[in-house]
């Protein structure tokens, strides 16, 4: 089973969701999911309505991008994002907030679930819809499976089982209907396959929340399960195995086990899209700290594009002890080199942590203990693929799974030497892909050859 029980530091748990105003300027990049940037189809100068297309999809895993704010573009160019890599960006000049009229903007709850299939999927698909549970994966590919596979259960990932990020909770708090909605609209999509919402038995309210929502709206084959508290409990693979009791396969896919794995966030942007045609352009984002007096702490409603500091200036000013700041949780969240980064759909959170909380200690040798392949998920062994990295064995490195690895960080968390394995084992997950990546390469351009 694998995992770790880190502290829960849910300081904002109960700072209900509140609505960031517009700067005067947004940044919306064209790298806002998984897979092939967008394209932009605008213009300089071009004139743009809250909701309206700007960018259309670059490749089969891509997604459109909408227009965050009504205004007049005034650039397309590169912008450094939170990496401080840079990725092209188009900005425009916020002028008032007038929206695409096609966009049902009323808080009314639609709840009858659209007959035709195909039409769901293109709205989800022009919509812009993307997973919001880390990878941003567009929403329309994975609820379309390939030939021969069949979806038997849908798996809503309400876990958030990162410490400090509580917006999924809090939107399981405060639009538990809109949720429940979006997952019948994908059970309908998925051709009728069951639906598990899966919550971590640390969340009561939540729990509560999605039940009473689930038994009010009926809809058949849905059910709400407390999950033991476990990171990464919210781990793709670790929730199939907690809901479904199976396990995928080295390089295999849950579809593969009859999984649909989506995030409650996802399942809220999917009733938005179909039942009020609201492109992605919101998320909710927390605002937090190890050492952040609660009301410094926030959970906020913002559009993509926005600037994160002027997030942090409108929260507040990054505070004096902030030592590092980080954008998703502590464990597989990245460093936040880029303050003028702007927010994209999978933007969680501003997490600001103390340099007590972030400083590493000193490495020892490895005292041959085995914490770190007890507290794996994917049951690999870590102090085994850390040395293995050092030697350079890439053909060991593979047989042994280096690139199943899910970057949790459960080793690096349990580890009594601190040895940074976390560090040296992505390392090698990503040489071994580019092995893997190449020989498949190698593989096609023969099959190719063959055929001529």
């Amino acid at each position: 089973m694998g995992g770790v029980h880190p502290h829960d530091s849910k300081f904002a748990r109960e700072r209900a969701i509140e609505e960031l105003p517009l700067p005067q300027t947004v940044y919306v990049s064209m790298a806002q999911h998984l897979g092939a940037p967008a394209k932009p189809v605008v213009a300089v100068g071009d004139s743009v309505k809250v909701g309206q297309v700007i960018a259309e999809p670059g490749g089969f895993i891509s997604a459109f991008v909408h227009s965050p704010a009504s205004g007049t573009v005034k650039g397309i160019a590169p912008r450094k994002d939170l990496a401080g890599n840079p990725v092209m960006h188009i900005e425009i000049a916020v002028e008032g907030d007038e929206w695409d009229p096609a966009i049902d903007r009323t808080p009314d709850l639609v709840t009858a679930i659209p007959e035709d299939k195909a039409a769901i999927l293109d709205r989800i698909k022009a919509c812009g819809v993307v997973g919001l549970g880390g990878a941003t994966f567009p929403a329309h590919v994975k609820l379309n499976p390939a030939p021969g596979k069949v979806a038997e259960c849908l798996i809503l990932n309400g876990a958030e089982c990162e410490p400090f990020l509580t917006s999924d909770y809090r939107i399981m708090i405060e639009r538990p209907k809109e949720i429940v909605v979006g997952a019948a609209i994908m059970q309908k999509v998925l051709g009728g396959c069951k639906c598990v919402i899966g919550i971590e038995e640390n969340k009561p309210e939540a729990i509560a929340a999605m039940s009473a929502a689930v038994s009010e709206l009926g809809y058949a084959g849905m059910t709400v399960q407390p999950l033991k508290k476990r990171y990464p409990q919210g781990g793709e693979k670790q929730l199939i195995d907690a809901v479904m009791r199976r396990q995928v396969k080295s390089g295999g896919l849950p579809i593969d086990v009859g999984a649909v794995v989506q995030n409650v966030g996802t399942s809220l942007a999917v009733y938005e899209a179909v039942q009020k045609n609201k492109p992605l352009i919101t998320n909710v984002l927390t605002i937090t700290g190890n050492e952040m007096p609660a009301d410094r702490q926030h959970n906020y409603l913002f559009r993509i594009g926005v600037p994160l500091s002027y997030i942090a200036e409108y929260a507040g000013g990054v505070p004096d002890n902030a030592a590092k700041l980080v954008s998703g949780g502590p464990m597989m969240g990245k460093a936040i080199a880029n303050l003028d980064a702007a927010t994209v759909k999978g933007s969680s959170s501003i997490l600001y942590l103390t340099d007590a909380f972030t400083r590493r200690k000193a490495e020892s040798s490895c005292i041959r203990c085995g914490k770190c392949a007890d507290a794996c998920p994917m049951g690999l062994e870590p102090f085994l693929l850390n040395r293995l990295y050092k030697a350079a064995d890439l053909d060991a490195l593979e047989q042994n799974a280096a690139q199943d690895c899910i970057e949790c960080g459960c080793c690096l968390y349990s580890c009594p030497a601190y040895i940074p394995l976390l560090d040296n084992i992505r390392q090698a997950k990503g040489q071994v892909m580019g092995v893997i990546r190449a020989r498949a390469a190698a593989a096609k351009a023969a099959a190719e050859a063959a055929k001529k």
